[in-house]
């Protein structure tokens, strides 16, 4: 079932999520249409802060992108990128490396607008997976962009919250203006 995405303004998007349990009621089925939801959208990832939920649960899966690269090492060995789309992450921990790099960043709380965030390329992740086990990698490039962007979403951060000023600067107008029809929505 695809769930409505809230937007730039709705205050979940800033709450810290609770710690997700592997052994919650129904979460084959919330992670079923969270996956569903970010398909809908064309998006690749999708944190559960943007479906109103404050949990540390995210998806992401970067195996149609062809213009951005992605690699994954597992047990410090290079792995097949498609075999592990999408990727469902529970309560993800990110040591990140010092390998900083700007890239272009959109959003699907924030649809339409774009803009540069400086991150490292490279990140060690470690995730608890929906049947209670542990994974443990390393990655680079677009799925490092995407895993970034998604735990900050579980930490009530924002792509905007990463740009530096004149970064920020540039999309300002476009945000301003999402937040305050957001809010005007739910006050209405």
């Amino acid at each position: 079932m695809v769930l409505p995405i809230v937007k730039y303004g709705h205050p979940v998007l800033r709450q810290k999520g609770a710690l997700a349990d592997p052994e919650m009621e129904g979460l084959e089925e919330l992670i079923n249409n969270m996956l569903e939801t970010m398909d809908e959208a064309h998006g690749i990832g999708l944190a559960a802060q943007q479906i109103n939920l404050a949990i540390q649960l995210t998806v992401i899966d970067v195996s149609e992108s062809k213009d951005r690269e992605s690699t994954m090492w597992i047990n410090g060995e290079e792995v097949e990128l498609n075999d592990h789309m999408p990727l469902v992450l529970l309560n993800p921990k990110i040591t990140q490396h010092e390998d900083y790099e700007l890239g272009q960043e959109g959003c699907l709380s924030f649809p339409e607008i774009y803009g540069d965030v400086s991150r490292p390329r490279t990140i060690d992740v470690e995730s608890l997976q929906p049947d209670g086990s542990t994974l443990e990698f390393r990655c680079e490039g677009l799925l490092a962009r995407a895993v970034q962007h998604e735990t900050d979403h579980l930490n009530g951060l924002l792509f905007i919250d990463r740009m530096d000023r004149a970064n920020k600067d540039k999309i300002r107008a476009e945000y301003e203006a999402l937040h305050a029809t957001t809010k005007k929505e739910l006050e209405g």
